[in-house]
């Protein structure tokens, strides 16, 4: 099971308490933006095999959104954080490169 800790309640919460919100740090279009943009957006995910960095909302507790870094494989988490950052935090990307010395770094895929 997969067991998230929120940074805002700082409850360790499984993943049935929570909701699943997709990709974290996408870019938002709003009213005006193309269809080719819209349908970037809407559609086209890079869902790596390995770390991946995901948007959560603690739903049976606080409700706050926030972004959690994992690995796609094995389940791993190294940690969440605010929904209000542009980009991990620069301490998680160092303790993902430390276990994960291959990774080849946030926004590598886009």
């Amino acid at each position: 099971m997969l067991i998230l800790e929120c940074p805002y309640c700082g409850v360790a919460a499984e993943e049935t308490e929570l909701a699943a919100g997709g990709e974290a740090h996408l870019t938002r279009f709003g009213p005006g933006s193309s269809d080719d943009d819209f349908e970037t957006y809407m559609f086209m995910r890079e869902n790596p095999k390995g770390v991946n960095f995901e948007r959560w909302r603690h739903a049976n507790g606080c409700g706050k959104w926030f972004h959690a870094a994992r690995c796609t494989m094995t389940l791993e988490v190294f940690g969440t954080y605010s929904a209000q950052t542009y980009e991990p935090p620069a301490d998680l990307i160092k303790a993902i490169k430390k276990k994960r010395p291959d990774w080849p770094g946030y926004g590598a895929h886009k």
